[in-house]
């Protein structure tokens, strides 16, 4: 069973193998809120509290079908995570660690929504909500799941890295372990004026 991908232009199109282990977290933290504002689309990315939900998976379960030629990336620092998302209408397509030995990808919500079927039929509620103390507004949401997220993530791409089992990868030239596009680095001036909104 898959779960469709897509932007919102319609130009990139493919799709996320379910039926697999996920995470499915809302995440506040500062750093989800600025790539948000650097892509020019907070209202639709972000709830009222500044969290953004993200479903959690391993890339190679993502195909691209249309439009891989449209993928680009960047990172808050140079050493942050690899923010992915479409350059033709900045619609977001998820978070990778910098490198694919440690296969990771945190869906952006955005770009796997749909009618049928919706995301929490394909894969499940919200069982974690992360880094609280970036959130707008009192009292702050109560953080939950965050060890049950963690000891996904960890458990997946070590077993992953252990067994070396890193592609297929669409975000990686898994040979030379890089990104298929050269990321953007944010000046750091940059970086704080879109942090703090």
């Amino acid at each position: 069973m898959t779960h469709p991908l897509k932007c919102s232009c319609g130009a990139v199109r493919g799709s996320v193998e379910t039926g697999h282990p996920t995470g499915h977290s809302l995440c506040y933290c500062k750093d989800c809120q600025a790539f948000a504002r650097f892509l020019g689309r907070e209202a639709e990315i972000l709830d009222a509290r500044g969290g953004c939900e993200n479903i959690q998976t391993v890339p190679k379960y993502v195909r691209f079908e249309t439009g891989a030629e449209h993928l680009a990336c960047m990172r808050l620092t140079g050493k942050g995570l690899l923010r992915w998302y479409c350059a033709c209408c900045n619609t977001p397509i998820g978070n990778t660690l910098p490198t694919c030995k440690l296969p990771f990808i945190a869906l952006a919500r955005p770009c796997i929504e749909a009618a049928d079927p919706t995301v929490e039929q394909s894969f499940g509620p919200v069982r974690s909500s992360l880094f609280t103390r970036g959130a707008r507004g009192e009292p702050k949401p109560k953080p939950f799941g965050a060890a049950r997220t963690i000891f996904w993530i960890l458990g997946n791409t070590t077993r992953r890295r252990f067994m070396r089992d890193f592609s297929p990868n669409p975000f990686f030239d898994t040979d030379a372990d890089r990104p298929i596009v050269q990321p953007t680095i944010l000046p750091t001036a940059e970086r704080a004026r879109l942090r703090e909104g």
